[in-house]
């Protein structure tokens, strides 16, 4: 049987503002999702798909791809992504799904569905992998977005990305020197992308506006002063929240944290990273937030 792995990811710069090109920070995590394939000559075209949240099995599916039928399930809704998504690999593939032979499939995401890092991606690129496709194209058919998050599941990495005029990216070494003083914590819940992605497409940008986040993505690679660090995330905050016409995270739960809090990805929920102050631990688990990573705990250097 062979493995696939595809790591996770966090977005540090430009959040929505990466649909329309702004240039994107983001971070590859420890945890991503594995993925296992073998191939039967049976004769039979059949797919057998299980899928597993760490290590805990929740999804059965075994479909026929010669009519493109689900045959057996125990979660129908999740079965017929698996179809769609599939028939789009034969699609795309000139080996996979083109013979009668049938593919024992199975997938185990690492992390806490909760968490935000991208189930979606990881599974795209694992699967875009093993039938030597096009990643973003299989993405773009299958769910779309911005492809940054396919981007770190494809090189591994930290990466620099821009979804237009067209799709670029550059695998980078980010790691700043004041990492150890980084936090990222937890909000207990998952944000629903789709809705939040609506609120920002409902809203005039201009060109300008774009490329100042573009250039505080720069501005932050470079930084190598956890101070002025802090300063362009709050900065980068209030942009977003000038924006989107809603409160920053900190003005909603974080009033009192002396320090900065800053979203990470479709605000909302997911992660918020932060930076140490005394009793950091008690402050956010007093209000509730016991889900807490230090920059080497989470984030694959």
């Amino acid at each position: 049987m062979g493995e696939i792995f595809s790591p996770g990811k966090l977005m540090l710069t430009s959040e929505y503002f990466a649909i329309d090109g702004a240039l994107v920070l983001a971070v590859s995590t420890r945890l991503g999702q594995e993925f296992f394939f073998e191939e039967s000559k049976d004769g039979r075209s059949l797919v057998y798909w299980e899928a597993y949240h760490q290590n805990q099995l929740w999804l059965k599916a075994v479909i026929d791809y010669h009519h493109w039928q689900i045959l057996e399930t125990n979660i129908q809704a999740s079965a017929e992504f698996i179809l769609k998504t599939l028939k789009n690999v034969q699609s795309l593939s000139e080996t996979r799904f083109k013979s009668s032979s049938s593919y024992h499939l199975k997938t185990n995401l690492q992390f806490p569905a909760d968490y935000g890092l991208g189930s979606s991606s990881t599974l795209m690129n694992n699967l875009a992998e093993w039938s030597g496709i096009d990643p973003f194209h299989l993405n773009n058919i299958s769910l779309g977005g911005s492809g940054y998050d396919i981007a770190v599941a494809k090189e591994k990495s930290a990466i620099l990305y821009q979804s237009k005029p067209e799709i670029q990216y550059e695998k980078i070494n980010f790691n700043p020197e004041f990492k150890n003083e980084l936090i990222f914590i937890h909000l207990n819940q998952k944000q629903n992308s789709r809705e939040a992605i609506s609120l920002y497409k409902s809203k005039i940008k201009s060109p300008y506006l774009i490329e100042e986040f573009s250039n505080l993505t720069r501005k932050i690679l470079l930084c190598n002063e956890l101070d002025n660090f802090s300063q362009l995330m709050t900065f980068h905050e209030q942009k977003i929240s000038d924006f989107l016409e809603i409160p920053t995270v900190k003005e909603k739960i974080f009033t009192d944290c002396p320090v900065f809090v800053k979203s990470l990805g479709a605000w909302g929920g997911d992660f918020v990273m932060s930076t140490k102050f005394r009793g950091f631990r008690d402050y956010f688990w007093g209000k509730g937030f016991t889900t807490i990573f230090e920059w080497d705990d989470i984030i694959n250097s």
